[in-house]
């Protein structure tokens, strides 16, 4: 659905861009991931049309987005971090104009509308002006205007920001609802965000793509930690004499419990299971650790 090859783009002496390349296939969802200032937000005006870069080529769903602009936005729902919406007008008045913005035939405006009102949960609010809203309602209405040509590409820029924990669980729903018809590309610097709604991150430091998989990977190591019941004399020593074993850390675990945890070289539970049941180890807990996407973003941005 997206391909972006050796892309580049500067604003005056700052590159905010350096030669990125990327691809996202039909169906999924993926989040776009970095600090502020990263280059999220220009990649977005890129693959929307709003910018054209300075190097390397853009395609959305096989059309070239800097010669074939206007047939690619048809095909895009886009929401900005701040949607341009029309106080003064209401949810149903602005959700017609944008209908007759993207030249939808007047006989199917009614059924495009009322799907989008329903798929966003807007039905009791289309009379009010889009002032007397909540910030909730005013991002539904701002998802509405995105989803309501039925975009096969859906792209959201920072959807939550500003929104209260039920607004963002709400709003978490809905993206998930819609990826069921769209492709989508979630841009946040919140990194909850991202592992709550996508399957798949692309994180972006300084203009570069640092890493680019898929979340179940990234959380994936050799590492494992076990918890014992009580303490035992010299567990730490036989751990650290395993072979592959580089490292173990003793934590204080939920419930007071003694833990320790095991980097390795290799998949390394077997192996502790098994010096645990020849030594008669009060064993509580053992699995492989994870690592989540909040400490592998760390680890990019202190190896920066």
């Amino acid at each position: 659905m997206i391909t972006v090859d050796g892309v580049k783009r500067a604003y005056g002496t700052i590159q905010a861009l350096s030669g990125i390349s990327f691809t996202v296939n039909e169906g999924e969802i993926v989040g776009l991931l970095g600090p502020n200032g990263a280059g999220k937000s220009t990649t977005i005006k890129i693959l929307t049309g709003y910018l054209h870069p300075d190097e390397g080529t853009v395609q959305i769903d096989g059309m070239d987005v800097l010669t074939q602009t206007q047939a690619v936005q048809r095909k895009i729902g886009y929401l900005a971090e701040n949607t341009p919406l029309y106080p003064t007008l209401s949810v149903q008045h602005y959700l017609k104009w944008v209908a007759d913005m993207r030249e939808i035939p007047l006989n199917d405006q009614r059924k495009l509308i009322s799907d989008a009102v329903i798929a966003t949960g807007l039905q009791n609010h289309l009379t009010r002006p889009i002032a007397q809203l909540s910030k909730g309602y005013r991002q539904r209405v701002g998802l509405a205007q995105a989803i309501l040509h039925k975009p096969k590409l859906l792209i959201l820029d920072e959807p939550t920001v500003g929104l209260d924990p039920t607004q963002i669980v709400e709003i978490r729903g809905l993206i998930k609802r819609l990826a069921e018809h769209s492709t989508i590309l979630f841009s946040s610097h919140i990194l909850s965000e991202v592992e709550a709604v996508c399957d798949r991150v692309i994180i972006i430091m300084n203009g570069q793509i640092r890493a680019d998989a898929r979340l179940d990977d990234l959380s994936a190591t050799t590492n494992a930690v076990v918890v014992l019941s009580e303490p035992v004399d010299g567990v730490e020593m036989a751990l650290r004499g395993l072979d592959g074993v580089t490292d173990v850390q003793s934590f204080h675990a939920h419930g007071g419990f003694l833990g320790y945890r095991v980097m390795a070289e290799r998949d390394i539970c077997p192996d502790i299971y098994a010096l645990s049941s020849q030594n008669g180890y009060p064993l509580r807990e053992l699995r492989p650790d994870t690592l989540t996407l909040e400490a592998f973003f760390n680890q990019l941005a202190t190896s920066a």
